[in-house]
């Protein structure tokens, strides 16, 4: 019975990590439609430019959020593949054990925002936008 409660937990578990995966992919294309716009605008501003950056920090919000589930679903994957005895559907226990300092939130954040999935995009449009308002 225990097996079949992992399998529920870990599928649950699974469907929301890849929730998360789908909403970074589209504030991906948000920030390159904001580019695109403000290229068709002809709009060189600041404004554009935070309006990337904020993309850039809600993506690596949202990929904190992912990467916090991760540690559960292995440790029930790892239960899963040992047959091993565990407590089921400890997701949220799980997740108060990790640091939820405002200052411990941010330092997550700013690493999330750091890592190449995350940062490539973000840092390729800004570059680009940058690039078009120093060219003209």
């Amino acid at each position: 019975m225990e097996r079949k409660k992992y399998e529920l937990e870990w599928s649950l578990l699974q469907n929301q990590f890849e929730s998360y995966e789908k909403h970074s992919l589209y504030i991906k294309l948000i920030s390159i439609l904001v580019l695109l716009l403000s290229e068709v605008a002809r709009t060189n501003t600041a404004v554009v430019f935070f309006i990337l950056l904020l993309l850039w920090l809600q993506d690596s919000i949202w990929k904190a959020f992912q990467s916090r589930i991760e540690p559960r679903l292995l440790q029930i994957e790892k239960s899963i593949r040992e047959g091993t005895e565990g407590c089921e559907f400890q997701f949220n226990s799980e997740y108060q054990k990790i640091e939820n300092s405002g200052i411990g939130k941010i330092r997550e954040y700013v690493k999330q925002a750091m890592r190449p999935t995350v940062a490539l995009p973000h840092v390729a449009l800004v570059i680009l936008f940058i690039g078009r308002c120093i060219g003209g």
